[in-house]
């Protein structure tokens, strides 16, 4: 139920997950829940409290993300950056790894360094030219930091990369775990770590000059 509800009402969606807890507070997925559905309704302390439960119990880190966002909620940007770096981001899925950079970077914003929430952004799974399903998001989240250091332009065209990216994806079939993809003439069906083609006027190119070193790999 917390799952079916999480998009039209979180907060109902957050007392089917208490209710879970009560009875079933040793399972993983439960404490994971009861975070997922804390933070949406924007309870950011328990959220990070039963995130560092679920990650005791089930050993994993899925959510590490959630738990950057989570310390930036309550305030605790430099923690957060902290939280992201203690991990080994090689060992991630690669969508994870995609929003924990996005987290990151929100946290670099929130201490007024955007050159370096920028490089937190420079991943590998920046393509400009092809959609995966984290595409969209990261997009979006270069384009809002562009914005902030000034570079309406580009900022412009990565927006313009995330809209597209978000048309051409389809819903995830969780089933057959595949994606649709919308190449506007017809509708393909391919495994989820295939991407879609991105076609543009937009050049890919938005490096500035004279940007400082980040951390490794992209933070």
């Amino acid at each position: 139920m917390a799952a079916r509800l999480i998009d039209e009402d979180p907060a109902l969606a957050h007392e089917h997950a208490l209710a879970a807890s009560r009875s079933a507070g040793r399972i993983a997925v439960v404490r994971e829940t009861v975070a997922i559905t804390a933070y949406a309704v924007g309870d950011f302390a328990l959220a990070l409290r039963e995130l560092r439960t679920f990650r005791r119990i089930s050993g994993r880190d899925d959510q590490i993300a959630l738990m950057v966002d989570s310390e930036r909620g309550v305030g605790r940007p430099d923690r957060a950056l902290e939280v992201g770096r203690a991990v080994d981001r090689a060992s991630l899925p690669t969508e994870v790894r995609v929003e924990l950079a996005i987290a990151m970077s929100g946290a670099r914003l929130d201490l007024g360094e955007p050159e370096r929430a920028l490089q937190e952004l420079d991943i590998p799974e920046l393509d400009p030219d092809t959609a995966y399903p984290w595409s969209p998001g990261l997009f979006a989240a270069r384009a809002a930091v562009l914005e902030e250091l000034g570079r309406d332009d580009e900022a412009a065209q990565w927006q313009q990369r995330a809209d597209v990216a978000a048309a051409a994806i389809g819903e995830i079939d969780a089933d057959s775990e595949t994606i649709e993809i919308d190449e506007i003439d017809e509708i393909d069906e391919i495994e989820t770590d295939e991407p879609a083609e991105i076609e543009t006027d937009e050049p890919a190119d938005d490096e500035a000059s004279g940007q400082e070193d980040g951390p490794e790999e992209r933070a």
